[in-house]
């Protein structure tokens, strides 16, 4: 009798253990797939809104959380606040960590684009992460928007 009382606590045992690692690797699984993702936008020469009449200013992106193999967009409203003509161009520093560079892009439509003064446009920011990335479960980088004289 006390042997079968002993194998029935032993198996209950084991079982709450196992359901236990089950839990656990499910938690472990999901971080690793869920992206959470932030940003920083600054400006030389621009202005950076969330709207079309360029009154909200906008200084960082939440991009939410992403999966592996997911791409987000995001639209901005880009401002030439000087006095002469602009050609835009976004770049992307200080990742962290640095190896999101790569299986992580940022790109946007308006690489190029000249804005006279005073002058407005849409601009959608395309972030895509790679069906492969591993290793990486969250990341920030600064997005610079610069203006340059034509």
């Amino acid at each position: 009798m006390a042997a079968q009382k002993i194998s029935t606590v032993l198996l209950m045992a084991i079982t709450l253990a196992g359901m236990i690692l089950t839990v656990t690797a499910a938690s472990v699984i999901n971080v690793s797939e869920a992206l959470p993702m932030r940003g920083t936008i600054s400006a030389v020469n621009v202005g950076i809104y969330s709207d079309s009449q360029c009154n909200q200013k906008v200084t960082s992106v939440d991009w939410g959380t992403l999966s592996p193999g997911e791409t987000l967009t995001k639209t901005i409203y880009i401002k030439n606040t000087c006095n002469t003509r602009l050609t835009l161009r976004m770049t992307k520093t200080n990742w962290d960590p640095p190896e999101a560079d790569g299986p992580i892009s940022i790109t946007w439509n308006r690489e190029g684009a000249t804005l006279n003064a005073g002058q407005s446009v849409q601009a959608v920011i395309t972030l895509s992460v790679s069906s492969s990335i591993s290793g990486i479960t969250s990341f920030d980088v600064d997005v610079v928007i610069t203006g340059t004289s034509v």
